[in-house]
């Protein structure tokens, strides 16, 4: 009987895995996704980790997943929907005040005065500014980064092109280069004087991030978080109904009726490699599985030096593979609750729901808050005063809670994911317990209405999900490791140094974040190999 093989075997059903496979079916291509846990989805996964409650576990909001995918999809049509949030943060302040924002920029204004009346006049500039340059950077998303290193004429080409883009930023050019290099800290200093208004602006630069806000290269993640959209509105997040996971199933649905096939419940031991390029994979239990070509949804560490191993790739890719950087410092928290918090900031607040629970809560009162939290994690300790961004999907989804029921979503910097003294099965329910107390300084009462409550550490994490040093973007969203460089110099063209091998997860442009766009990247350069007959070879 013969061996059957497929045209592409897709290691991972993680949403950029499955976003690949749904294109590749598309065009006609025999494709099997194999995904080592029960449902497909990685980070974006919906659970019931209690009895009527839908836990989006790891990622919990949405905003940056492409709006091309989801048209090219049909998304809306296999379930997906995105309620939005509005407002979208809430800010409570240690002196009884608050800051709202959303995307009504006149409300906004009345908030930001209530703090500072030069920031509220300034507010519209900022806005304006950043809008400009996200209209220049935000078509990269979309695109394979050009080879800085390479003399070939279309690597030179593309360069240019990517140059003249830039030019046509004008005056907005020297601010475009501070946002894709410096640091927030210095950006938001430049426009505002309100620390409340700087260090709720910051935690978008920080989150998920091993660095404070005063670290170079955290003015790009600031950015990265605004360029998203929900329903044509720039910046704004919402929630999807049913959780995450109903945009991961959404896709795997796609990309079913298009003709791949998902096995779960498959975890990929080793990746086939004979004569120098990848034939397809073992599974855990032994069975060999062959392709023509096989595309990674895991990180570039575990892809080149796990799945494939040393003796098959250069040194010198080896050695940059063992080099990436996936520090990180977050700790996920998911919370049931038998009833809303009610903040001091809002005297009256009744047992509705308010403007305040629609969007993220924040717990970062000052810059320097951000500061001493972040220096805290270089010592190897959890912050002591650590950094909060919470949400209450279910104040905007009913169905993912039981009625008169709570699901709260906390994301908190920082954890290192090694501490320096003790270890994560001691120190993990001590530090969730310092996160309910500084929640509790502003929401009196919170921590009696916590039902039940599950802890994720870094550690954590990696062993769930697979994410390589609890790092939620599948590598470290700094300078040396965006655009052309990531996920290494020389590679950022979705191959790797094995032929017939391919990344199509976070580790790749544009990086961490669900928005498909690197699986919707690595499926179009793995389609142009297919025109050429075979692959290009390193």
């Amino acid at each position: 009987m013969p061996v059957r093989t497929w045209d592409v075997i897709v290691v991972g059903g993680g949403h950029n895995g499955l976003v690949l496979a749904a294109y590749l079916a598309r065009a006609g291509e025999r494709v099997l996704v194999l995904e080592a846990r029960d449902r497909v989805g990685g980070a974006c996964v919906t659970e019931e980790t209690w009895p009527g409650f839908k836990v989006s576990t790891a990622a919990y909001v949405v905003s940056l997943f492409r709006p091309e995918i989801v048209r090219d999809l049909e998304l809306a049509r296999h379930g997906y929907q995105v309620l939005r949030r509005d407002p979208s943060s809430f800010t409570p302040l240690p002196d009884g005040r608050s800051l709202l924002l959303g995307p009504d920029l006149a409300a906004n204004q009345r908030e930001v005065a209530k703090l500072s009346a030069p920031d509220a006049a300034r507010l519209p500039e900022y806005e304006a500014q950043l809008e400009r340059i996200a209209r220049a950077i935000e078509p990269t998303l979309l695109e394979t980064p050009p080879d800085p290193f390479s003399r070939r004429p279309r690597e030179l080409l593309r360069l240019a092109r990517m140059g003249a883009r830039f030019l046509r930023l004008g005056k907005d050019g020297p601010a475009a280069v501070e946002i894709l290099t410096g640091a927030a800290r210095d950006v938001l200093d430049r426009w505002f004087e309100s620390d409340a208004l700087k260090a709720t602006l910051a935690t978008d630069a920080i989150i998920g991030a091993w660095a404070s806000p005063s670290t170079p290269g955290t003015a790009y993640v600031l950015f990265h978080h605004v360029m998203g959209e929900v329903d044509g509105a720039r910046g704004v997040w919402g929630y999807v109904r049913g959780g995450m996971g109903a945009l991961s199933e959404a896709i795997a649905a796609a990309a079913r009726a298009a003709g791949a096939e998902i096995q779960t419940n498959a975890r990929v031991e080793r990746i086939l490699v004979r004569d120098g390029a990848a034939r397809g994979v073992v599974l855990a239990d032994g069975t060999e599985l062959l392709a023509r070509r096989v595309a990674s949804n895991a990180d570039a560490t575990r892809t080149l030096l796990g799945l494939v191993g040393e003796a098959h790739l250069p040194p010198e890719a080896a050695a940059r593979a063992r080099h990436i950087d996936y520090a990180s410092g977050s700790v996920k928290i998911n919370v049931a609750l038998s009833s809303l918090p009610r903040f001091r900031a809002l005297q009256g607040g009744g047992d509705r729901p308010g403007p305040e629970h629609r969007g993220t809560i924040h717990v970062a009162p000052s810059m320097d808050y951000l500061e001493r939290a972040f220096d805290d994690a270089r010592a190897g300790i959890p912050s002591r005063a650590p950094v909060l961004e919470c949400t209450l999907p279910s104040v905007v989804d009913d169905s993912v809670a039981p009625a008169g029921r709570h699901l709260m979503s906390m994301f908190v910097q920082y954890a290192p994911y090694r501490l320096a003294q003790g270890s994560w099965e001691v120190e993990r329910e001590r530090f969730a317990d310092r996160c309910f107390e500084a929640l509790e300084e502003y929401a009196p009462g919170f921590t009696a209405s916590v039902v039940a409550r599950e802890v994720l550490a870094p550690p954590d994490l990696e062993r769930r999900f697979g994410l390589t040093g609890g790092n939620i973007f599948q590598g470290a969203m700094t300078l040396p490791q965006l655009f052309s460089m990531r996920p290494m110099p020389g590679f950022a063209d979705y191959r790797t140094p094995v032929a017939n091998l391919y990344l199509c997860g976070a580790a790749t442009h544009p990086g961490g974040g669900v928005m498909g766009a690197c699986g919707y990247n690595a499926a179009r350069e793995m389609l142009r190999d297919r025109r050429r007959w075979r692959p290009r070879r390193r």
